[in-house]
C-alpha cells in the first residue's frame, strides 16, 4: 500500500514579508507548516540580515519559481563605509578599515559606472555552488572560496539619503543573479574606501510587492486556519507578462496527460492579440487554463502546436 504523503495538497504563492534573523529556507519552513502544505518552495534566496519579499511557492506553483527567480528585484538598502567584511554585510568579520568618508556629490557622480550591463565578483557567503557544495557553506567552514565574475544587470541604482557621514541608502531595480553586497563593496572601492551592506530590504521581485507581503507572526497567528488562505495567491502570479489563454475541456485533458494541442486559428489570434509585437511566436511560452481559470499547462508554441511543458496536478 502506497504511504500516504505527509500534509495537505495546499497550491498557490505567499508573499512573506520575512523577518530579520532567519534564513530563507527557516522562512520557507515555518509557511508550509502554517498551511500544513506537502510542498513548499522559494523563489531567491535572502540573507538572514535581509528583510522583505520573500516569494514562498506552495504545492503546484513551485512550478512557476524559475519564472519568479528570472524576474527584476527591487531593493532599498543602507551602505556603511569605512569597513569591509568578509560576508560583505555586517553580519561578517572584519577584513579592512579605512578613514575615508565620501561625500554625497562623489557617490552620485560614481553610481553611473556601476549600472547597466556589469561584471561582479559574487560574495563569498552566497548560495553559488562550488563543486556541489554552497559558497556559504564553505566559507562558515573556515575553507577559502573564489567565485568567478559573472555579467549582471544593474536597471537603476539612485543614492536616497546620506544620514550621517558614515552611511548612504539607496534604492535600486536590478536583474537575475545580481548581488547588493557585491555592488556596495565594489562602489565603496571605486570611492576609495571601504563599505559593506548594514541593512538590506526587498521591496518586490516580478508581480510580489511589498505591499503585498504579510508578516510571518501574522500568518503564525493562522497556524493550520482557513484564515491563513486569505494571504494565499494564485499560481499565476509569479508569470508576469506570460499570455494567457482559456482552453476547452478536451484540450486541457490531453494538455494534462502531456500531449500537444493544434495551434488552432482562434487561439493563434488570441495570442497575436496579447503580444501585438511578436512577429513570429514561436518559441513563445503561454500559460493555459480552463476557461473557470483552473490552471492546467506552460507550453511552448513550436510547429504548429502548443506543447505543454510544465503540467499542472491537482491531486
Amino acid at each position: 500500500m502506497a504511504r500516504r504523503k505527509k500534509g495537505n495538497p495546499v497550491h498557490g504563492w505567499v508573499v512573506l514579508d520575512k523577518p530579520q534573523g532567519i534564513t530563507s529556507t527557516q522562512a520557507v519552513a515555518a509557511v508550509r507548516r502554517i498551511f500544513d502544505a506537502r510542498k513548499a518552495g522559494h523563489a531567491g534566496t535572502l540573507d538572514p540580515l535581509a528583510t522583505g519579499v520573500l516569494a514562498v511557492a506552495l504545492g503546484e506553483a513551485t512550478k512557476t519559481v524559475p519564472f519568479a527567480m528570472d524576474a527584476d528585484k527591487t531593493y532599498r538598502f543602507t551602505a556603511q563605509w569605512g569597513e569591509a567584511r568578509d560576508s560583505d554585510d555586517s553580519e561578517g568579520r572584519t577584513t579592512g578599515t579605512s578613514d575615508v568618508r565620501p561625500l554625497r556629490a562623489q557617490i552620485e557622480a560614481a553610481i553611473p559606472r556601476f549600472l547597466g550591463e556589469i561584471s561582479q565578483v559574487p560574495p563569498a557567503y552566497s548560495a553559488i555552488k562550488v563543486e556541489g557544495e554552497r559558497a556559504y557553506d564553505l566559507a562558515r567552514d573556515g575553507e577559502a572560496v573564489t567565485l568567478e565574475p559573472r555579467g549582471v544587470t544593474i536597471h537603476e541604482a539612485r543614492l536616497v539619503e546620506t544620514p550621517d557621514r558614515d552611511h548612504a541608502v539607496f534604492e535600486m531595480r536590478c536583474g537575475k543573479g545580481a548581488y547588493v553586497r557585491a555592488w556596495v563593496r565594489d562602489l565603496a572601492l571605486a570611492l576609495g574606501t571601504l563599505g559593506h551592506v548594514s541593512q538590506l530590504r526587498r521591496t518586490s521581485i516580478g508581480g510580489f510587492r511589498e505591499k503585498d507581503a504579510v508578516p510571518l507572526e501574522t500568518l503564525r497567528s493562522f497556524m493550520h486556519s482557513p484564515a491563513a488562505f486569505e494571504h494565499l495567491r494564485p499560481i499565476s502570479t509569479a508569470l508576469d507578462g506570460i499570455p494567457a489563454l482559456a482552453v476547452t475541456g478536451p484540450d486541457a485533458v490531453r494538455l494534462r496527460s502531456g500531449n500537444p494541442i493544434l495551434m488552432r486559428a482562434n487561439l493563434f489570434a488570441r495570442i497575436a492579440d496579447a503580444i501585438p509585437e511578436a512577429d513570429d511566436p514561436t518559441g513563445l511560452t503561454v500559460y493555459l487554463s480552463t476557461s473557470e481559470g483552473e490552471p492546467v499547462a506552460l507550453a511552448e508554441l513550436a510547429g504548429g502546436e502548443l506543447r505543454p511543458f510544465r503540467v499542472f496536478n491537482f491531486g
